[in-house]
Parts: structure tokens; sequence; C-alpha cells
């Protein structure tokens, strides 16, 4: 996906964009260096204005770039992404990075954008992103590894969002994933509508 499918997404509807529940690709930048890690435990947290959660243990090198910088990108990545997910899920930028100056972006071809607040660490080619800034809660982040961000700014690929909904229909390669444990991953299915029931006379 290239810009010309990229949208702004208005900051009222942008929990959407997690509220079913996808695995996502956190990354940051920061002095120069920037990694992107793949992450299971993300979700909305609040409306107004919209926050975010994710869980970002203290052993991944993208914490310390979150930390220093304060910012934040929640990238939802699609079906035709999965071996990203899997390559940025299963190695160490931190590694990566001690090697001629390479981060993941770099050693794995992955193309990206600059947001409104985070340098070039926005993932070409996914359904969704919302760039964060950090607020800093430390007994949360140091007991728990659980991160708040505040969205400042969020888009989505219109082909699979558009007027606050999801709809896949007829761009099966734009399915966002969903992992469940040990690199097995479900894919999301189609819109069913529901109706509210009537309640029974007693």
């Amino acid at each position: 996906m290239t810009a010309a499918h990229r949208r702004p997404v208005p900051l009222a509807k942008c929990y959407r964009l997690l509220n079913h529940g996808p695995t996502v690709l956190v990354s940051a930048a920061h002095n120069g260096r920037r990694n992107i890690m793949a992450a299971a435990w993300a979700m909305p947290l609040d409306f107004q204005p919209p926050k975010v959660t994710v869980v970002l243990d203290k052993s991944v090198w993208t914490r310390q770039l979150v930390e220093g910088s304060g910012t934040f990108v929640i990238n939802v990545p699609t079906i035709s992404q999965l071996d990203i997910v899997e390559t940025v899920g299963s190695t160490s930028g931190l590694e990566i990075s001690q090697e001629k100056d390479l981060d993941k972006f770099k050693a794995y071809g992955l193309r990206t954008f600059t947001g409104d607040v985070v340098d070039g660490a926005l993932l070409e080619g996914c359904a969704a992103w919302l760039e964060c800034r950090l607020m800093p809660e430390p007994h949360n982040q140091n007991q728990y590894d659980l991160f708040i961000g505040e969205v400042v700014a969020a888009w989505a690929d219109e082909r699979v969002f558009s007027d606050g909904h999801w709809h896949f229909e007829g761009h099966d390669e734009l399915r966002t994933l969903h992992h469940v444990a040990g690199g097995h991953f479900l894919v999301i299915g189609d819109e069913v509508v529901g109706k509210v029931l009537e309640r029974a006379e007693d």
C-alpha cells in the first residue's frame, strides 16, 4: 500500500483501528536509531483523548527507544506481511544495530514513512498506523511492562477502513493478523451484523 490509499483517521474513531484485536508491530526512533518489534498485547484504553496500551518487555530494545524519545508507533500489519511479522518478532534489533549501523528496517528492506511526530519508523504496507506520545507511568512500566500512549495521529488504508469501520471484502491481502500462540495466526473474517433482541413479554 502506497500513500495513494493512506487517509487520516479522525482521532475520535482511531480506537477502532485496534478494537478487533490484531497483532501489531511497535516501532520507535530515538537519536538516529530505530527499531520495530511484534506485539500481541495492545489495546485501546480511552476515547478522549484517545489512548492505547502496549506491553513492552524490559528485555526489548524498542522499549529503550520509546522511553528515550517519548513516542512510538503502532503499525497494524496485513496477511501479506506475515513474514515481516515473524521476522521482526524473532530477531533482535539491538544485535542487528551492532552490525555496520543497520536496523531491522534496513536489514530486511522494509519501506517506511515519516509521521507527524515519529521520524521514519512507520512501516509501509500496513492496514493502519497510530502515532502515540508516551504518557509516562513509571509504576505500570516497571511493574507490569505496560506502556500508555496518547494517540496524536492516525491513518488507515481507505480500501479497508473508512467512515470509522473496517470492510475487508474484496481485499483479502489486506486482512489483519491475529496471533494465537507459538507462531500460529488467524486472519480477520467477514463482517457480520447483529441486532438487538426485543424483550420477551412476561
